[in-house]
């Protein structure tokens, strides 16, 4: 059954991923859902029609979902209030009778997506409706039938909202809606302890849900840092483990009560199983141990807040100097050198510990960043014969720099071929890969103005027409 699909208006291309994700999570089998646009709107439009097999689906995917605003059944549509009374009067009356009887409540919400409307205009619009036979009694508070009054308007290109070609009105019945009342609760300026490379909540939780995050999962974050991702995973119920290469993280903190345990206890999650201070690129696993995690979560160092970084320190890796114990009675306080760590290696370092430690059919998501100058940017995202991409996700940070949100699900065993095929494949990566990834100049590049790098370069694919902006942030 077709039903109309409310997004907010924020991080656009998330939107159908995390839908698609979370139908899958609850049981849907099939190679996709199938979506289109109501007549006259825009792709970015926040209205959807989705086709789902049953109502119950449908409600579990909007409860769960960040980035859904509500789902409903369209008792009619059209281009103006008189084009509406006549589809909801052809609306089938076994449909709409059920939820018209004397014994029920129900509510009637109006929404303009564009403009804000009056209270007099709305309760104008709700009694324009009296031709809907409702017989039940109005409840506010907790209805057990919600009815929403949706409806865009011409208001021209120049307000930073997707252009409307022409006024599209809906009325639906409410199947399922978001609570986002998670965001405030979890939000980083009221987080205990925080580091500069935290995720903001809304980013983890659509993390969580992208890798299908559930009770009784066993969800790892290599880069586990303050912890945001793994707070998300065990909100959803999961069981998490973190690791990281900087031990004053993981171990210290900022103090007994301040630190990456002190923000599961914060909001009364089970704690990690543990903590590591681990190396991605020397990970501490047994050789045999194998498919151990249901899905990997992370956000590896790409060198625009925090470099990433591995064991061995500068001497070591060049060779000048030989490895090293550390004496036992310095090992408490010792913090290991640790030297520069490439985004091309780290990630393959990544899709390597992925491939074996998840089990099959795990996902592993993660941040990849890319110059929006790029017209090839999908020929560089990494590879791995164990994986197959599901979704790519952009979300534009500066005008020159997006990072691209990577789902990949498991497809087959890891073994000693499938390595010696991703080693082969990482290398042909790295000799293809931008060169600003290998020579360290993300950063330069992202904070780097248009103009200069116009000046620099002389290239005219700079100055190409820009993506669409629309206001707000992170849309």
């Amino acid at each position: 059954m077709w039903y109309l699909c409310m997004f907010f208006h924020r991080l656009l291309d998330y939107r159908k991923a995390e839908v698609e994700s979370l139908a899958e999570l609850f049981g849907y089998v099939g190679d996709g859902l199938e979506w289109r646009l109501p007549q006259h709107h825009h792709p970015d439009s926040p209205f959807h029609f989705v086709n789902l097999p049953s109502e119950e689906l449908a409600r579990t995917i909007a409860n769960r979902s960040i980035l859904v605003k509500g789902i409903y059944e369209v008792w009619g549509e059209g281009g103006s209030y008189e084009e509406l009374e006549e589809a909801i009067r052809n609306y089938p009356d076994d449909r709409k009778l059920p939820y018209l009887t004397a014994d029920s409540t129900f509510r009637i919400t109006v929404d303009s997506f564009g403009k804000v409307m009056s209270f007099q205009e709305q309760n104008d619009r709700i009694k324009g409706l009296a031709y809907i036979p409702f017989k039940g009694r109005v409840n506010l508070k907790t209805p057990e039938h919600r009815f929403w009054l949706m409806q865009t308007d011409d208001y021209g290109v120049s307000n930073g909202l997707p252009p409307v070609a022409q006024r599209t009105i809906f009325l639906g019945r409410e199947v399922g809606a978001a609570d986002r009342k998670l965001l405030p609760t979890y939000q980083l300026k009221s987080r205990n302890y925080l580091g500069p490379t935290a995720m903001d909540a809304e980013m983890a939780f659509l993390m969580a849900n992208q890798a299908l995050v559930k009770p009784g999962k066993l969800v790892y974050d290599p880069f586990v840092g303050t912890g945001s991702i793994l707070v998300a995973a065990a909100h959803f119920g999961a069981m998490t483990m973190g690791a990281d290469i900087d031990i004053r993280v993981v171990r210290d903190g900022r103090g007994p009560d301040c630190n990456v345990w002190s923000n599961f206890k914060q909001y009364g999650l089970p704690a990690p199983v543990a903590l590591l201070r681990a190396d991605n690129n020397l990970p501490p696993w047994r050789p045999s141990l194998k498919e151990v995690f249901d899905a990997i979560i992370c956000d590896p160092p790409y060198g625009v807040r925090a470099g990433g970084r591995k064991s061995g320190g500068r001497k070591l890796l060049k060779g000048t100097v030989d490895p090293y114990t550390v004496p036992d009675d310095k090992r408490t306080d010792h913090i290991p050198s640790t030297g520069a760590y490439c985004l091309s290696e780290c990630v393959h370092d990544l899709l390597d510990v992925a491939g074996k430690m998840l089990v099959m059919g795990g996902r592993l998501v993660y941040f990849y960043p890319v110059l929006r100058e790029d017209d090839s940017r999908e020929n560089h995202f990494p590879e791995h014969p164990c994986f197959k991409l599901v979704s790519s996700s952009e979300q534009i940070l500066s005008s020159r720099y997006s990072r691209v949100l990577l789902t990949m699900v498991k497809i087959g065993p890891y073994t000693e071929e499938i390595a010696e095929a991703a080693r082969i494949k990482h290398l042909e990566f790295r000799e293809n890969h931008l060169k600003w990834l290998e020579d360290g100049n993300l950063h330069s590049s992202v904070f780097a103005s248009t103009d200069t790098q116009l000046t620099a370069t002389g290239d005219a694919k700079f100055s190409k027409e820009p993506r669409r902006k629309y206001r707000g942030k992170y849309v």
